[in-house]
């Protein structure tokens, strides 16, 4: 059985984020209510085979970075502070398993390591495997992309003096993982120029090492958080990747079970894993989660009476008992009405209200959904397809403003 390497990564993240605009740097900029870099640790931390992992951050955000690491829970983190530009803080990313720092002591020296920016957030274990075992390889490896737009240069008079075959070169993307000594090698005998200008870390290995890099294709998703609109584009991301997974919880009333088996039907083709218990099943978060093997931060909660929010109230405190705290759990209480009853608008909205203002604190959006119930089959298929596309609707926008609504289908 061949030997397992020790492999570590360095996230530089002390850049200031001039592209980006505004005061904030991108790596603690929020998407959906979660620092960038947060985001860019939980992808490294479900890799359990990198055994540390050093951020690189500014003197002035180790409190913040510390904060941050504290909140969410990151494991296996070294915190390092940067230097004045990029090549410097990989370097000093890279020093603290020889020498130590002032943060801490230093950590075991990796056969390995993984160089990743902190602001490329949707980094999977495929490709920091394949970078990996290359270096271990090749001596060091990164990640590429074809070119979109072709590369040219200019004249003194800024006149186009040439440009190059779009075919025969990619843009440089991360990871990047070499052999620990190719690329601290290059980084101790490396210019003064290289380290306040330079870079790219596979020219040095090349320039120093003498180690030619093995290029890999990485997926579309290695792209990097530069502008604004890179902020709007990964929360649409992470909002796709948590809308994937529903749970609608119902007891064992007859009403109720008949609308979550419509709304199961329905919601099937809006969301890929759609499941249906009941509310007997789901006494602990565990009970819960164990149904899709793993965090699920969406909900519907049958009430039989329109007034009734007792099942989705359960669910609530369930979600605010365990504060899972990695993104915001969309409840959506339904509640069914009756021709027979008599309707008090009023008191159904103000139960809800009270309880999205409760749950919202735990970053929990309750949404209320009422669905005229009827005894003729064919209008209630079209009541709860309207119902199902609206809860589809609330559970990939995740729009604040609307909790504690009640909506009617």
């Amino acid at each position: 059985m061949e030997r397992r390497p020790r492999v570590a990564a360095v996230l530089p993240a002390g850049g200031c984020g001039e592209r980006l605009g505004g005061c904030t740097p991108k790596q603690y900029c929020a998407v959906l209510g979660r620092p960038l870099i947060s985001l860019t640790l939980e992808a490294f931390g479900r890799v359990g085979w990198i055994s540390d992992i050093v951020v690189v951050v500014a003197a002035e955000s180790v409190d913040l970075m510390k904060t941050i690491v504290r909140k969410y829970g990151h494991k296996r983190v070294t915190l390092v502070e940067g230097g004045v530009t990029r090549h410097r803080s990989i370097f000093n990313g890279l020093r603290v398993f020889i020498e130590g720092h002032s943060l801490g002591p230093a950590v075991q020296t990796p056969e390995v390591v993984i160089i990743h920016d902190a602001v490329r957030p949707f980094v999977e274990e495929d490709i920091l495997l394949q970078v990996t075992q290359s270096a271990r390889q090749h001596g060091a490896a990164g990640a590429v992309r074809p070119l979109v737009s072709t590369v040219i240069a200019s004249s003194s008079d800024g006149c186009l003096d040439h440009s190059l075959e779009r075919a025969k070169h990619r843009a440089s993307e991360m990871p990047q993982a070499f052999l620990f000594d190719v690329i601290y090698k290059a980084y101790l005998q490396c210019t003064q120029y290289d380290l306040d200008f330079g870079t790219e870390c596979l020219h040095l290995a090349l320039a120093y090492s003498q180690t030619k890099a093995k290029l890999l294709e990485a997926p579309p998703d290695v792209w990097k958080v530069t502008y604004k609109r890179d902020l709007y584009a990964a929360e649409s991301i992470v909002k796709e990747r948590i809308s994937n997974h529903l749970c609608i919880i119902t007891n064992m009333k007859e009403e109720a079970i008949q609308i979550g088996f419509l709304l199961h039907e329905n919601l099937k083709p809006h969301i890929k894993h759609v499941k249906a218990i009941s509310s007997s099943m789901c006494k602990t978060l565990h009970d819960l989660q164990s149904i899709f093997q793993g965090q699920c931060y969406n909900f519907v909660c049958i009430n039989v009476k329109e007034s009734d929010v007792e099942e989705s109230r359960k669910v609530t405190d369930l979600l605010q008992t365990a504060n899972i705290g990695s993104y915001p759990s969309v409840v959506v209480s339904v509640h069914l009405a009756f021709p027979e009853q008599s309707s008090n608008g009023m008191q159904k909205l103000t139960g809800i209200r009270e309880l999205a203002k409760e749950a919202q604190q735990s970053d929990i959006l309750v949404y209320g959904l009422l669905i005229n119930f009827s005894k003729d089959e064919s209008q209630l298929q079209g009541r709860a397809h309207e119902a199902s596309a609206i809860i589809a609707a609330l559970i990939k926008d995740r729009t604040p403003a609307l909790a504690g609504q009640l909506m009617l289908a």
